[in-house]
């Protein structure tokens, strides 16, 4: 017999569907007849759970952050270097988006926040808040001598998410032929050689 889930548990399935559903086709694929078929319940039992889609989007909004900064949290509980959490972070946030190609989607598509406002600052308060949490790797990296600290922070940051974010786009764009994992080891060596500093020969 299947087990019944609590509120919240199937609430997160569901979020966690519909961005299966944009990870496949996009946006456009995201309606709630399709999405009701992932979940195994007919339409109206949709709207048990989410008032519409403005409330769903949320929910998947809420979804990649806290997949974000679970990430965030785990990597410094794994290592106190510098170098070494943003490393493990690219390979996280690697996984992440190869499971779910429709993160960029969601969070850089000006088509789902178009006809709210709220939902768009929503987005922005996501996108400051988790590269906050990479700035303060940096800031904590630099303090301790670990990274150059004659850069801002931001830049390193900034560097830091162009080391994948393109790779998961083109990735997706030639039908998975992008070897990921191979690229990003590739420009990791170049952003490594870029923030670690000089020493005196």
């Amino acid at each position: 017999m299947r087990r019944k889930l609590d509120t919240a548990a199937r609430r997160e399935q569901i979020a966690q569907a519909a961005l299966d559903l944009v990870s496949e086709g996009g946006l456009r694929a995201l309606s709630m007849s399709n999405l009701a078929g992932k979940v195994d319940l007919v339409p109206s039992g949709i709207y048990r759970h989410f008032t519409g889609k403005g409330e769903l989007m949320d929910a998947v909004l809420d979804l990649i952050g806290r997949r974000l900064f679970e990430n965030t949290a785990s990597v410094r509980e794994e290592t106190e270097d510098a170098l070494g959490r943003l490393r493990l972070l690219m390979r996280r946030e690697m996984e992440l988006l190869k499971k779910n190609q429709g993160v960029p989607n969601v969070v850089f598509s000006e088509s789902m926040c178009a006809d709210s406002p709220e939902r768009a600052a929503r987005v922005g308060r996501l996108v400051s808040a988790y590269f906050g949490e990479i700035e303060e790797i940096v800031r904590e990296g630099q303090r301790k001598g670990e990274l150059r600290n004659d850069v801002e922070p931001l830049a390193v940051v900034l560097m830091f998410k162009g080391i994948l974010l393109p790779a998961v786009v083109l990735w997706k764009a030639t039908g998975g032929t992008l070897d990921i994992a191979r690229h990003s080891e590739a420009a990791w060596r170049l952003f490594r050689d870029a923030v670690t500093p000089r020493r005196e020969e």
